[in-house]
């Protein structure tokens, strides 16, 4: 019997967030495409996706950081797709900064938008659904910077660690209930995120991968689909870079 699968992609409508929903698309699983400000990017993906592979697919908006906002949007869910079988905690914001600069108001929207939503909506799902069901999967996206730290974005590091932290910790105490929880950290991946950095730095951080090349959002997409599929069943709390080598 094949089971129907549904998938949340939080920051659904950004660069790997689009790239997520058309891999996860093409698995055949329903996709709930999370947007906090652009709808009507969100929606238009939702429409590609429902049109091109034949799943069903909505935009739902929330801010990740806000956990009444959260709520709603897995109302929204419930009502649309009726149930969850895998969370992909893929929104982030970034923001470079000498760490005497970051006011209090930097931090905290870092954290919240960074690690506060995967508290958040890995809280929800594992309590909607997941536990329930004895079954599902959490994939956090991080970063390498959460591995190593990076040099002026001192907060966006630390929330990326503590993503890493919950994705080990989580992994031990779900593992029981047949609930897998694993993690990606992206290298330099080119997406609108990289935009603030100038032609030079992105040539050099290219120069200091090992495999010569920046990383395409469909890299890490494929990652996730293979680590939520039954391929991966017998990974869990593990972390997974797909940097191109930058970080070993």
């Amino acid at each position: 019997m094949i089971l129907l699968k549904n998938v949340l992609i939080t920051g659904g409508s950004g660069g790997i967030g689009s790239a997520l929903c058309v891999a996860f698309a093409q698995a055949g699983f329903g996709i709930a495409v999370h947007y906090n400000s652009n709808r009507e990017k969100a929606e238009r993906l939702a429409e590609i996706l429902s049109e091109s592979y034949g799943v069903k697919a909505f935009a739902v908006g929330a801010d990740v950081a806000d956990r009444n906002s959260v709520n709603k949007m897995f109302d929204a869910i419930d009502a649309e797709l009726g149930s969850l079988d895998v969370l992909v905690n893929n929104s982030g914001i970034a923001q470079q900064k000498l760490f005497t600069d970051i006011t209090a108001e930097d931090w905290k929207a870092m954290l919240g938008v960074n690690l506060d939503g995967v508290f958040n909506c890995s809280q929800e799902a594992l309590k909607r659904y997941m536990i329930k069901k004895h079954r599902g999967v959490i994939l956090n996206i991080s970063s390498m910077w959460g591995q190593v730290g990076a040099s002026c974005e001192v907060h966006y590091s630390t929330a990326k660690a503590g993503v890493i932290g919950l994705t080990k910790a989580l992994a031990k105490e779900v593992g029981l209930s047949g609930i897998r929880v694993n993690c990606i950290c992206p290298g330099v991946v080119m997406t609108d995120m990289m935009r603030s950095f100038d032609e030079q730095t992105v040539e050099e951080l290219k120069e200091e991968t090992p495999l010569n090349a920046l990383g395409t959002p469909k890299d890490i997409a494929d990652a996730a689909v293979f680590l939520c599929s039954d391929k991966a069943k017998f990974i869990t709390g593990q972390v997974l870079g797909v940097n191109g080598g930058f970080v070993i």
